[in-house]
């Protein structure tokens, strides 16, 4: 899952840079303007926090917890807890008792991320309502490579991100997201406890 909601963080912070390019629908520009706003809740200055879970009947299920702001970032589950200050990125496995450390821009952190970079102009975007909110569908453009589709919903009051559904050729995984909240984040969250950490392994890839 850890992998999955890189992607998903991935796939957010591409969208910051995307630019309109030729003549979009009124549609299309609405599913991109939503797009962006739910971007920067979600990278608000003053930080954001959510819980998210996912359960693939019969193969996997877990849940856990993230945290953002700006370039730092805190991740937690049942297998897993990484902080990442902007400068160093720390991964601490619960069940080998291990810290693994990497500089924090150092994609070898990540490898899967790195192979299932998101670029947001090989994608259609398209709007629609949806009885639990509005939702956002990706889809790969022909020749293109990537993700085949992404579909995204959003709450339509407050534009808060409820869940996203990603298409891997036949199979499918959907990211609920919930107690999300922006502001009020204190940096402390994102500085590896390292004393309370003392007797795990450490090991050292920077």
């Amino acid at each position: 899952m850890k992998k999955l909601f890189t992607l998903f963080f991935c796939m957010m912070g591409a969208l910051v840079t995307m630019s309109a390019q030729g003549k979009l629908t009124p549609n299309e520009q609405q599913a991109r303007r939503l797009f962006n706003e739910a971007y920067n809740m979600v990278y608000d200055p003053k930080g954001s926090q959510l819980t998210y879970s996912v359960n693939i009947i019969g193969i996997y299920k877990t849940k856990g917890t993230i945290w953002t702001m700006g370039k730092m970032s805190k991740f937690a589950d049942e297998k897993y807890i990484a902080w990442n200050d902007n400068v160093t990125y720390y991964r601490f496995e619960r069940k080998k008792n291990t810290v693994t450390i990497y500089d924090a821009h150092d994609d070898e952190r990540d490898k899967y991320a790195t192979k299932f970079k998101f670029y947001p102009e090989n994608y259609r975007y398209s709007i629609k309502d949806d009885k639990k909110g509005y939702l956002i569908t990706l889809k790969l453009k022909d020749g293109a490579k990537g993700i085949k589709e992404i579909r995204a919903l959003l709450d339509k009051r407050t534009h808060y991100p409820i869940s996203v559904r990603i298409k891997f050729g036949i199979f499918h995984v959907t990211i609920k997201i919930s107690n999300f909240k922006t502001g009020s984040i204190s940096e402390e969250i994102f500085k590896f406890p390292r004393e309370k950490y003392k007797d795990c392994i450490f090991i050292d890839k920077r």
